[in-house]
């Protein structure tokens, strides 16, 4: 998630957005079986959790004057953290946990679908 070329405010929605994708998206699973719906919320979390880790990185030095470089590899460092964070997640809920492979799979793309569409989404509201 590029959040450095976004407001604060605005990664705060998209993730808010992506946070209500997995809850509705658990909640069909869930409807099925309690076990399609918690492997559900383990996908939409593989995708969600480390955009949020994603955002702490790229902005803890948001206050600091710029030094050469410096945010760059803030950014790179977040970039690097977010997908190792991802593969961890997947690994963890798909090995560890036994999840049902469809509805991580499902509910994780579902939210990288939403982080591709709703900035477009939200800029052209009004």
């Amino acid at each position: 998630m590029s959040v450095s070329l976004y407001s604060v405010k605005f990664a705060r929605t998209v993730l808010m957005i992506q946070l209500v994708t997995i809850v509705i998206i658990g909640v069909l699973f869930a409807l099925k079986d309690v076990t399609w719906g918690v492997s559900a919320l383990a996908g939409g979390a593989a995708a969600w959790l480390p955009n949020v880790l994603f955002l702490f990185l790229a902005w803890r030095l948001q206050g600091q004057p710029p030094a050469s470089g410096r945010v760059a590899w803030s950014f790179a460092l977040g970039e690097i953290a977010k997908v190792f964070a991802t593969i961890i997640l997947l690994i963890v809920a798909l090995g560890l946990f036994g999840a049902v492979f469809w509805p991580v799979g499902i509910t994780w793309l579902s939210v990288l679908v939403v982080q591709m569409l709703a900035p477009a989404v939200i800029n052209n509201k009004g």
